[in-house]
């Protein structure tokens, strides 16, 4: 696990990242080169908030909000669930897709939130030919892209740690070329009750069932390694049924949380969690990717938001989901 913060991640320069592209397809280069970039190994920290704990209940929300295109709009939407505690993906940082915005900060900013991020993928392009469309620059400023975590408290042993993978973005990334790998990051949470874990994730689109079944085994072993007396709540994107034949029920992962104890929340069954957006243009798309894990805690009043804003625009190809945190389960 990582547990290094900064106010600010270091910014690899063109040069840096143009070296990139030279260095050998192979998943031993790449491994290298990522542990030696300090952007790769640290997290990013910053908002405001009282340092009071969280009063149960709390909603807590998971959104993959697909780059954050609208940041104000995207902090609209969450404004309104009242969340305490919000899990986010995919969230750019220094991209020209989405302005060169830290998209994570301005959300903190607009809901008064502390904020921990970290560094999914150092993205050597500009995106998709979709996401080009949306492209302010002819390059990015930073190029990051990945995962975070906001609270209305302090955050606690903020950390980070990188996934299982086959370094597929690295090797086969196409139009979206890319160095790093999946990850999740997370904190320690103080309530009421005592310290809860709670962790924002994001699994491989592109694996299979096995693959996404070793990653959030990983996840749960350094979880119980690292924090084994706290409760916990992981949400994310888990891309369930992702490019396997499209059914979240064929999926292991779930069958191995639960023998580690965890409670699976994904609201309605026959709701799917994903729609057509500005970016994601396919109308027949709907999957049942995005869900919470729980293990300590008692959970309900699981909802699925449309991530629609007033005038019916897209801001996500995920809908919003949210979770009722009502206390520490009884041991």
């Amino acid at each position: 696990m990582i547990f290094t913060t900064t106010p600010a991640l270091p910014v690899p320069s063109q040069l840096d990242r143009a070296a990139i592209a030279k260095l050998p397809k192979t998943v031993a280069a790449h491994d290298a080169h990522m542990a030696a970039q300090p952007y790769m190994t640290q997290i990013e920290v910053g908002g405001t908030t009282p340092n009071t704990p969280l009063n149960f209940p709390f909603t807590a929300a998971a959104w993959n909000l697909e780059r954050c295109l609208f940041p104000q709009a995207s902090a609209d939407k969450l404004h309104r669930t009242e969340a305490a505690l919000i899990l986010l993906s995919e969230m750019d940082n220094g991209m020209a897709r989405t302005v060169q915005n830290n998209t994570t900060a301005l959300l903190a900013d607009q809901l008064g939130m502390t904020y921990a991020y970290g560094i999914e993928f150092l993205e050597l392009g500009l995106g998709s030919d979709t996401e080009r469309d949306f492209c302010t620059d002819p390059r990015n400023e930073k190029g990051f892209h990945g995962n975070a975590l906001m609270a209305r408290t302090a955050l606690h042993r903020p950390f980070m740690l990188r996934l299982p993978g086959a370094r597929y973005w690295y090797l086969q990334g196409g139009d979206q070329p890319r160095l790093g790998e999946r990850m999740a990051i997370g904190a320690v949470i103080l309530t009421t009750q005592g310290p809860m874990v709670a962790v924002s994730t994001h699994l491989e689109s592109v694996s299979d069932a096995p693959g996404r079944h070793a990653q959030i085994a990983a996840l749960i072993a350094a979880l119980e390694a690292h924090f084994p007396a706290h409760p916990v709540l992981i949400g994310g994107d888990l891309n369930t049924g992702n490019n396997i034949d499209g059914d979240h029920r064929h999926e292991t992962l779930f069958a191995h949380a639960t023998a580690r104890g965890f409670a699976i929340h994904g609201g309605e069954e026959t709701t799917m969690t994903t729609r057509p957006s500005l970016i994601t243009r396919w109308p027949d798309r709907a999957m049942k990717l995005d869900w919470f894990l729980s293990r300590g805690l008692t959970i309900d009043n699981v909802q699925i938001i449309p991530s629609l804003d007033d005038d019916g625009r897209p801001l996500s190809d995920h809908d919003l989901i949210t979770a009722r945190v009502t206390g520490f389960a009884q041991r």
